[in-house]
């Protein structure tokens, strides 16, 4: 069975859900896991449904504007956190690894790959994840100008236990995942993590290509999705 690791988002204390990221028109998250937005109680919630980790993104710190990595740090409590704060250096890293389990290099915010080999040289691969985030099937990078093709022979000679391929242009739409992106990473298919837009259809066709992991948000926390079926 296709493992599914549910999303949240953070901004300001709650979780919060919106489209294709744009964040500045996010509203808190209603949840079939929870009476409320509260991270903590969402990830009991979760746990009490079967999930044995969760994926949470502070869009607060990742646009610079504030952080909730003490909620983060409270979740982790409750279940193991992938964590996506915005790293933009091994340092970053470093210091994010006192609040969740697995820490997310963002190809949005990640200073360059020098910074990127000095995390892998430094910490087991067992803490780290790398997040390929794409925008209209380009690579995301506020910091560097790298085709998918080209970033994936970094991936290949870096070799991360876990790559999340995130459609950014997805998210909270539930059309589906990316087919030429998938494609591209097929190589790659044992490591991935498939994000951003997934419905209840687009699992089972995952599965049969082999796929093992998905995050998943919108659909599941509408209860459209189960985490264990």
């Amino acid at each position: 069975m296709i493992k599914k690791i549910p999303v949240i988002d953070l901004k300001q204390h709650r979780a919060v859900s919106g489209k294709s990221g744009m964040r500045d028109t996010y509203q808190p998250l209603r949840t079939v896991f929870a009476t409320s937005s509260n991270p903590v109680e969402i990830a009991q919630g979760l746990k009490l449904n079967g999930a044995d980790e969760m994926y949470i993104a502070d869009l607060d710190l990742i646009e610079s504007v504030g952080h909730n990595i003490n909620d983060v740090k409270m979740a982790n409590t409750v279940l193991p956190v992938m964590f996506d704060g915005g790293v933009k250096n091994c340092e970053g890293f470093e210091f994010f690894l006192d609040y969740a389990f697995k820490i997310i290099i963002p190809t949005e915010t990640l200073e360059s790959i020098e910074e990127m080999e000095k995390i892998f040289d430094k910490y087991p691969k067992e803490r780290i994840v790398v997040s390929v985030d794409v925008k209209n099937n380009e690579l995301l990078s506020k910091n560097f100008d790298m085709s998918l093709s080209e970033f994936k022979d970094v991936l290949k000679r870096l070799d991360p236990n876990e790559i999340i391929l995130l459609d950014i242009t997805g998210v909270g739409t539930e059309k589906g995942y990316n087919k030429m992106l998938l494609e591209e990473f097929e190589e790659l298919k044992e490591k991935l993590i498939i994000a951003g837009g997934l419905n209840k259809d687009s699992l089972g066709e995952l599965e049969s290509l082999g796929i093992k992991k998905v995050l998943i948000g919108t659909s599941l926390h509408s209860g459209e999705v189960k985490l264990l079926d």
